[in-house]
């Protein structure tokens, strides 16, 4: 069966009268202000000035220095080429930097700093009763079905824990096209509708995977979306608890101009070094930096594209996403559909808001190197796209600066391949000259690394300054080590994602990159020499290039240069190292990188646990 609708459509429920018909009041927000009356849109101006100003002169001094350090000798062909490289790496790592350092600032420095960058979060704790229908949507393509059902029953089942469950109805939108899979789809869904009394869950197959993810979901926009207010999409991973899902919905319901309302969706326990480590520094850096980027992008924030509040009408009704002109892999459907979505909401007349504020709303992330890289590059690819789509009409300012930005993140990855692998003919072009500047030569670089890391140090910084902070890392020598270990692991990893990120992009204008939506690895295995070296071979040789010629040329520039270039000699070892489930189990003993909900799980996790262990104890019977 392709096309399954396993219930029909959800009768309508009786609003209260009173409160719906505020909810219904979509008027104009005041002159001045931002749709939902939050913000004044003058004050938000300048916020985005003064973040202009901070990154030209940042950037510019970085800049100037480069240039004294680059023309010692008289400029040449890798002199200009090194310049130009590093006018687009640098930005995205210099306003990370002021991110970091605002919203550390707005976290410590202030005593209002969540109503500064939030002033919608206070209505999600007044404890007023729920009046909008909402739709939780799990979208799937040939995923492991009884783990996505298993989570999405956790949240359901947390939801029904506060009292508000009703207001709440549950869909599987299925795009598998493996038959075992969507035959097992559709047993668990008979299954949870026979258990339930046939009411709150509707599963429906695609016949086609047409507009990947997003045409999943305009789908049951165009089909359900009349019957409901809001809705939650949730990816196959993801899980959230009832209390955070309540929050969020309070949210919509006080600020009706709202039009999407993102989580700050964080790791979940994992046995997988790779994915702990990972995580581990995401956890930290995450919260800063998006405390920072959602202070001055205000109204125009960002969306992910699960674990967030949609509203149905103005979605359905205006951010239908156009079909890109040309061939693909550039052209054709949009790949990283969210941002897009993002701007085309606001460009509705509705706000885009991040809640900058850990609220138990999880994601599982790549257990391995490899399937980090896979998932990687589907973003650099639907990324990319967006260069077709900044003439967008209608869009605001904002808006087409995050679209540009972007495509910017990942543009910087080769420009940074490309610096490094001239290191070696600016060793030979300046070894001869007497009047190096050699201490400014240094001074930049270390600069640089800091700014690099400052998300990462401001995380760390954030937890030291909470009260009982490191106690939630299972103590501060735990932190500490944690800590260390991720900031190796960062260099290493972003060395490895810089080189095949830049030769993804290599082969784009040849048509060889292809990049499809389908299920992803979630737990831990191990990597065998012969996979980790299909995959990395690249980065020996260019690792081999690198320390083969420094070493030879300069010891010393070699032995400075190891932050940016071990990662390339040691891909294969380091991707086989953190997919070893022993060593993902012996951190798990140790409480390294582990993430609070490892020592102190809450409830909705530890449900999601017991059943995997039974599962698995099952299946090993």
């Amino acid at each position: 069966m392709t096309e399954t609708a396993m219930n029909q459509r959800p009768a309508p429920t009786t609003f209260q009268p009173a409160v719906q018909a505020l909810l219904r009041q979509e008027t104009a927000a005041l002159p001045g202000l931002t749709p939902a009356g939050l913000q004044s849109e003058a004050m938000l101006a300048r916020r985005r000035r003064l973040m202009l100003a901070l990154n030209l002169a940042t950037l510019g001094t970085l800049l100037f220095g480069l240039a004294r350090v680059l023309g010692a000798g008289g400029w040449t062909v890798a002199d200009v080429l090194i310049f130009m490289a590093f006018l687009f790496g640098a930005p995205w790592t210099v306003l990370g930097f002021w991110n970091a350092v605002i919203g550390l600032w707005l976290l410590h420095g202030v005593k209002d700093g969540m109503a500064r960058v939030a002033p919608f979060a206070a209505a999600g704790d007044v404890a007023t009763p729920v009046a909008i229908r909402t739709a939780v949507l799990m979208t799937l393509r040939n995923e492991d079905p009884a783990r996505a059902f298993r989570r999405l029953r956790v949240v359901k089942d947390s939801l029904d824990a506060t009292g508000e469950g009703r207001w709440f109805d549950f869909f599987v939108l299925s795009d598998s096209d493996n038959p075992e899979v969507a035959a097992a789809e559709e047993r668990l869904a008979a299954a949870w509708r026979r258990e339930a009394g046939g009411a709150r869950l509707t599963y429906r197959r695609r016949a086609d995977n047409a507009g990947f993810k997003a045409g999943n979901v305009r789908d049951f926009c165009e089909r359900w979306g009349d019957d409901y207010e809001v809705m939650l999409p949730l990816d196959a991973d993801s899980v959230m608890s009832g209390g955070a899902i309540l929050r969020l919905t309070r949210m919509m319901q006080a600020h009706p101009k709202l039009g999407i309302l993102q989580s700050l969706v964080v790791g979940m326990p994992s046995s997988s070094a790779f994915a702990r480590v990972f995580q581990f520094g995401m956890r930290q850096g995450m919260r800063p930096y998006t405390m920072g980027s959602a202070w001055w992008a205000g109204d125009c924030g960002p969306f992910w594209g699960h674990n967030a509040m949609v509203r149905i009408a103005p979605f359905r009704d205006g951010c239908h996403l156009p079909v890109l002109p040309g061939r693909p892999p550039l052209g054709g459907p949009v790949l990283s559909h969210d941002q897009v979505e993002a701007t085309l909401m606001r460009r509705a007349g509705y706000e885009v808001r991040v809640l900058p504020q850990e609220m138990d709303s999880w994601e599982e992330n790549p257990p391995t190197m490899l399937d980090f890289a896979k998932r990687d590059l589907r973003w650099c690819l639907g990324n990319l796209q967006y260069l077709k789509l900044l003439d967008l009409p209608g869009l605001r300012p904002m808006s087409r600066f995050q679209l540009f930005w972007a495509v910017l993140m990942f543009l910087g990855l080769p420009a940074w391949t490309l610096m490094i692998a001239l290191l070696p003919l600016k060793v030979v072009e300046d070894r001869g000259l007497a009047d190096y500047p050699s201490g400014l030569a240094a001074g930049l670089y270390l600069l640089f690394l800091a700014m690099y890391l400052s998300p990462k140090l401001a995380g760390v910084a954030d937890i030291l300054l909470r009260r009982g902070g490191v106690r939630h890392y299972g103590g501060g020598l735990r932190f500490a080590v944690s800590a260390a270990i991720e900031v190796v692991f960062a260099f290493l990893q972003g060395a490895v994602s810089s080189l095949r990120t830049s030769l993804f992009m290599a082969g784009l204008p040849f048509g060889r990159a292809r990049i499809g939506w389908n299920g992803q690895s979630r737990d831990a295995y191990a990597l065998s020499l012969a996979t980790a070296f299909s995959g990395l071979w690249p980065h020996l040789l260019f690792g081999a290039y690198l320390f083969g010629s420094l070493i030879v040329l300069s010891p010393t520039v070699l032995l400075w240069s190891l932050p940016l270039t071990a990662g390339y000699l040691l891909a294969i070892p380091f991707a086989m190292a953190t997919a070893q489930p022993q060593l993902g189990e012996w951190f798990v003993r140790r409480g390294l990188c582990g993430i609070p909900e490892d020592f102190d799980p809450p409830a909705e996790l530890v449900a999601i646990r017991r059943e995997d262990v039974a599962i698995r104890s099952e299946a090993a019977a």
